[in-house]
């Protein structure tokens, strides 16, 4: 057929994308390891790995194979009272690393319905055990999806600012940051010793989207520990930090309090296929596990555990848990801290910040909001280079696949490098 590109913008609506100001999206026509390639050759190295969501590689030989294998004995099929060894294997495997006492998994399709069935499950469990709490706590600058339960959950900004008036009330503390620790807790249990609380939901360690703002484990173990303390649930939005990208296989294994609901997505399948996770206690399941029809949990997916996905999820964790990733990890890890300290005094980095294999920092270019123009060029200017990173405002963020190589590391520092030594100069 040809021309992606330019059939693409007669008819497709691209996410996170103002199509006037970028009606041009490139083609890609094939991936490799850390590489995209599109319908003219060229090869772009994926430095944040499509969104977070490659783990292992573009096109992974392994994955691919365990999906084709799948295919030719059961591709789909209805989950309300059916099942099929995929799901079963996979919800076994994950409640064997998952942190805490999980101890069922319910399957949906992305992030945000991941999220959202976590929500749901919070405040039914309270009405289900006649404690009819409602009130669901988030940390400011939060952000857990696009859905409505999750946008309610999320900082209100130009991200929902059209729909505020239909997200429910939700009760936000600072982001326990540096410096900001007690001044969180404190409000947590100012907000908590009300009594009327039924979650408290954090992307721990790392708020992603917000511009991957990090915060210490010892302030998520204070925030969880004071969960505990009143008796609310806690729910772990590990969509971003979940597989490995905080260093541990979860970021919840940082500290020593367990949440009582995790939300997986993003890595779960390497990349491969959209899927959802939340899992959860079996005190949080048996309340509704009842008699009585309307203490169940009302919620599905026309395509929840659909066998191919589990398949490649099953896959992509044979990958994880191996020891040659484990050390792919370790090894960007290295990577990231040698780099971090060449630029550490330069005059426009600030606020340079790294957790596991993720690398952030701010571009002090006098923007800083999301919508800056500093963020259209380093963009560009990282694509002219065949290099996708994709910058949140003045915040440019590297995490790449467990796959990148050391040269493809030093590929994307050189280029950063040259943008803060010669680009950002000569256009500021």
């Amino acid at each position: 057929m040809g021309n992606i590109s330019a059939r693409d913008r007669n008819v497709v609506w691209h996410p996170y994308t103002p199509m006037k100001l970028w009606p041009d999206a490139i083609a890609i026509t094939r991936g490799s390891g850390a590489w995209l390639i599109d319908e003219k050759g060229d090869r772009y190295l994926d430095a944040i790995s499509s969104w977070w969501v490659n783990l292992h590689g573009h096109s992974h030989p392994y994955i691919a194979k365990r999906i084709a294998a799948q295919l030719t004995t059961l591709e789909h099929c209805i989950f309300a009272g059916f099942t099929h060894e995929p799901a079963v294997q996979l919800a076994e495997r994950l409640l064997q690393v998952l942190p805490g006492d999980m101890a069922r998994i319910f399957y949906s399709d992305n992030g945000s319905t991941a999220v959202e069935v976590a929500i749901k499950m919070a405040v039914q469990y309270w009405a289900n055990t006649g404690q009819p709490k409602k009130r669901i706590v988030a940390l400011e600058n939060a952000y857990h999806g696009d859905t409505f339960g999750a946008m309610a959950v999320s900082a209100r900004s130009t991200f929902n600012a059209s729909f505020a008036d239909y997200l429910f009330d939700v009760s936000f503390i600072p982001t326990p940051t540096p410096g900001e620790e007690q001044k969180s807790i404190a409000a947590l249990e100012a907000i908590l010793a009300k009594g009327d609380v039924a979650a408290f939901i954090a992307e721990p360690l790392i708020q992603g989207s917000a511009g991957m703002i990090m915060y210490s484990p010892d302030a998520l173990e204070q925030l969880f520990a004071t969960c505990r303390r009143h008796n609310t649930l806690i729910i772990a939005d590990e969509v971003m930090t979940g597989f490995g990208r905080t260093g541990t296989l979860f970021a919840c294994e940082h500290i020593t309090t367990g949440p009582d609901i995790i939300c997986l997505s993003k890595g779960l399948t390497g990349g491969f296929f959209p899927m959802g996770v939340t899992a959860t206690t079996q005190q949080i399941f048996d309340a509704f596990y009842d008699d009585d029809k309307s203490k169940m949990l009302y919620h599905g997916h026309s395509y929840t555990a659909n066998a191919t996905i589990c398949a490649a999820a099953l896959a992509s964790l044979d990958l994880l848990l191996a020891d040659e990733c484990h050390q792919s990890r370790e090894r960007i890890i290295r990577a990231h801290q040698q780099f971090a300290a060449t630029i550490s005094d330069h005059k426009v980095v600030t606020n340079l910040r790294q957790t596991g294999t993720i690398l952030a920092m701010d571009i002090n270019s006098g923007e800083n909001s999301y919508h800056s123009s500093i963020r259209d060029r380093m963009y560009r200017f990282f694509l002219g280079k065949k290099i996708l990173l994709r910058p949140l405002g003045n915040i440019l963020y590297i995490l790449p696949p467990y796959c990148i190589t050391d040269s493809e590391l030093e590929k994307t520092y050189a280029a950063i490098r040259e943008f803060l030594d010669n680009e950002l100069a000569t256009q500021g």
